[in-house]
């Protein structure tokens, strides 16, 4: 079967040398499972979960009880007052723009403290279509990152504006070349705003922050969280969906934009996903601890190969994500072949750039996974564009991670051999 998997004994080396060199960081990475783990089961316990739970609904979804009891779980784990988990989130831009509609109406401003939001996001702010904030005469304003972190005098402010309903907050590094803010710096963002605008809501973009640390935006001062089930929170089992926490009357907003004004989360079936849903959000410290582990390895290999990696090896982490600078196109293309054909689906396919809905570029993407996007599955994408840096996430066991480091390494190998 080697054949399948062709890997040089020079690449395995250079593996070997990189884990023994990254072993002494996982153990953090553990510690954080442990205590999220808990903090997981402790919510399953308290909400008396068991498998009557699973059946799902069909039609209108009136009374179902395993959907209402995993809002539940989601504001316990979160410390959040309500949520709203649902399989009808088309995605985590979706998620994120109606949560973003729960604060703001006509003639409110958005500002955004950690510089443009992410590129599908935007659309929903400033974006020139029907339904858009911009198309209801809801402003923005921005504060960009200052050295790569949230500049709080600005903030500060740009905050005092009365106008200022939503400060919203990206946790992750989305496709800027950034790093991920930490639960503690959004806890100093929120601080300075409550300070001079306590009315506003904050808002933050968890995705792929969930259960990287032993504490969400919630508990430091964010007033609504959101995400995607496909990336952290979903543990590689939910098919679909996103999440949205926090205050309960946002909460209750953000569900008359999914569905309707008077409806809201009273509606919307399951049709017997429950059970991958609760079972995903069980193994979601699990999953993301195994992602968080290919991530490190992915930095200390690609490093080894003479490539700018961020965050590097030995950093902490805040996200499941992990940038690769490749300066160039081409190696940027192989790394994303080796990607793919280290994926349990799809293996035999060579990505391509292609115009993704939503983005300004062509995007190249590997991922060959079981639920079509799933981020917290290996993939690899990036924007064609200058400095060509590749977004590296997932990994839903780290052998198999591993394996797919390995092979992209063995692509850019034979790149720079050329």
């Amino acid at each position: 079967m080697s054949e399948y998997l062709k890997i040089s004994e020079e690449i395995r080396a250079l593996g070997a040398e990189a884990e023994r060199e990254i072993r002494p960081y996982f153990s953090r990475i553990e510690e954080i499972c442990d205590r999220n783990t808990e903090k997981v089961l402790a919510a399953f316990a308290k909400n008396r979960v068991s498998d009557n739970l699973f059946a799902g609904t069909t039609g209108y979804g009136y009374d179902d009880y395993g959907r209402d009891t995993l809002d539940k779980i989601y504001a316990d784990i979160f410390g959040t007052e309500a949520a709203l988990v649902r399989i009808g989130f088309v995605n985590g831009t979706h998620a994120l723009s109606c949560a973003m509609f729960s604060a703001v109406k006509t003639g409110d401003t958005v500002l955004s403290v950690t510089g443009p939001a992410y590129d599908t996001l935007q659309n929903t702010i400033t974006g020139d279509y029907c339904g858009s904030m911009k198309s209801y005469g809801i402003g923005y304003k921005q504060v960009d990152l200052k050295d790569g972190v949230p500049d709080l005098s600005a903030i500060r402010e740009a905050a005092r504006d009365e106008n200022v309903k939503l400060v919203f907050i990206q946790r992750s590094r989305g496709y800027a070349v950034r790093k991920t803010l930490s639960v503690e710096e959004i806890g100093k963002v929120c601080e300075v705003v409550r300070e001079v605008n306590p009315r506003a809501a904050i808002m933050v973009d968890n995705c792929y922050g969930e259960f990287t640390e032993t504490i969400e935006p919630t508990q430091v001062g964010a007033d609504i969280i959101a995400g995607s089930l496909i990336k952290n929170p979903g543990g590689g089992l939910a098919p679909t969906g996103g999440y949205i926490a926090g205050r309960r009357d946002l909460v209750e907003n953000a569900s008359y934009k999914l569905t309707a004004p008077g409806i809201g989360g009273e509606c919307g079936c399951t049709m017997g996903q429950n059970r991958l849903l609760f079972q995903g959000l069980f193994m979601a410290p699990h999953i993301t601890a195994q992602a968080l582990k290919t991530a490190i390895f992915c930095a200390k290999v690609m490093e080894k190969l003479g490539y700018e990696v961020s965050p590097k090896a030995e950093e902490p982490r805040y996200d499941i994500i992990q940038t690769i600078a490749f300066g160039k196109p081409e190696p940027l293309r192989r790394f994303c072949e080796g990607i793919q054909s280290g994926a349990p689906v799809d293996s035999f396919v060579t990505p391509e750039p292609w115009a993704m809905p939503g983005y300004d570029d062509p995007v190249i993407m590997a991922a060959g996974a079981f639920v079509q996007g799933a981020s917290i599955e290996l993939s690899a994408d990036a924007p064609m564009r200058e400095p060509y840096v590749c977004y590296m996430q997932g990994g839903l066991t780290y052998s198999s991670g591993k394996a797919g480091i390995l092979l992209a390494a063995e692509r850019i190998k034979a790149e720079l051999q050329n």
